[in-house]
Formats: C-alpha cells, structure tokens, sequence
C-alpha cells in the first residue's frame, strides 16, 4: 500500500486548480534577506543572508507522508498539491544548478525531523530548511495561508545575490517543472 501512496505523491492529479497572483509577493524584489538563521536537515543553522552565491530558495506549504493523509480537500487549494514532485524536481536538475553556483534549499514550516526523513526518503542531494517558527513570514511577510489549524506557506521561489533578492516566482505552477524556469533565469544573469 505504501508504494501507491508514496506513488500518488509524486504525481500531480490533472484538473488542479492554478492559482492566481495576488499580489502577496509584490514586495519582496529588491529586499536583503533578513540576518537570521534557519536550520536545516543537517541540524545545522544556515544564515541565509551571509550566503554569497547565488542562492535558490523554493518555499512550498508542506510534503505529503506515506501512509498519512494530507490536509481535506488539498487538491482544490489552488497552489498547495505539488510539494513532493517539486523537490524531485530540483532534485533531479540539482547539478546544472550547482553548474550555475547556485546554493539550493527548499523551505517550510515543517519540522528538521519530518524535513530530514523527506530527505532521506527521496534522495535528495541539497539541504531543506524547517522555518516551523515562521521568520521569513515575519521578517519578509512571506505569504501564508490557513487549512484547518494549520498555517502554512504559499508556494514562491526566491532568487538571492550576495543577500538581495533579485528574483521571486509566484505563483508557481506547475510545481514538478519549476526548476527549467529557475535555470533558464539564472542562465541569463551576468553575475
């Protein structure tokens, strides 16, 4: 049974719905990254601002758990369904990113503990980070939104230089084909 779930993860169901720009990330070209550390898989903490490269950061609301359901009526929430697919997705384009001397982190409020298992499970070769304490919502008033008791992320990608942020994607869909535009847009930066 778990390999139909773990399955079903990976795959997106047709007819989601797309979600739409509300404007909720219109603010966040040009600003710094805030000084804060967030941690990650590794158990440790990364200050995000300090990085120098360039630096991806796909946030995404949260991974699905084989065996577990997700939140009721997941896949009519525009934007939420996609989470596992994406992080598969840089995954398996993770070195022309390192090609490119990108840093690659996905983010969510999900704890290091989930985090490191959803790691493990899909292989991935980059770092998660578990902002479960939701600093970027507070420093940056990164978007959120609410299913049942849960706060969660709205999925965007932000795009960091030297600790400005000179990208951000949102809305994001399809998620299980995001990195394509990530690379295509660091392909054609000078820096």
């Amino acid at each position: 049974m778990s390999i139909s779930v773990t399955a079903s993860l990976l795959a997106l169901p047709d007819n989601l719905p797309i979600p739409k720009d509300d404007g909720a990330a219109s603010h966040l070209l040009g600003l710094h990254l805030p000084a804060i550390s967030i941690c990650n898989t590794a158990n440790t903490l990364i200050p995000i601002a300090a990085l120098k490269s360039w630096l991806v950061i796909y946030v995404y609301p949260l991974t699905g758990e084989p065996g577990k359901s997700l939140p009721t009526d997941w896949d009519l929430i525009p934007g939420a369904r996609g989470c596992t697919p994406q992080a598969c997705d840089f995954s398996n384009h993770y070195q022309q990113l390192k090609v490119l001397n990108a840093e690659v982190y996905g983010l969510s409020s999900q704890a290091s503990t989930y985090q490191l298992a959803l790691k493990t499970r899909l292989h991935l070769p980059f770092e998660l980070l578990s902002d479960s304490t939701f600093q970027l919502k507070q420093t940056l008033n990164l978007p959120t939104f609410q299913v049942g008791n849960l706060t969660l992320y709205k999925r965007l990608t932000l795009i960091a230089f030297q600790g400005e942020i000179k990208k951000v994607f949102y809305p994001v869909f399809p998620p299980d084909q995001h990195a394509s535009a990530v690379i295509n847009w660091l392909q054609n930066q000078d820096n």
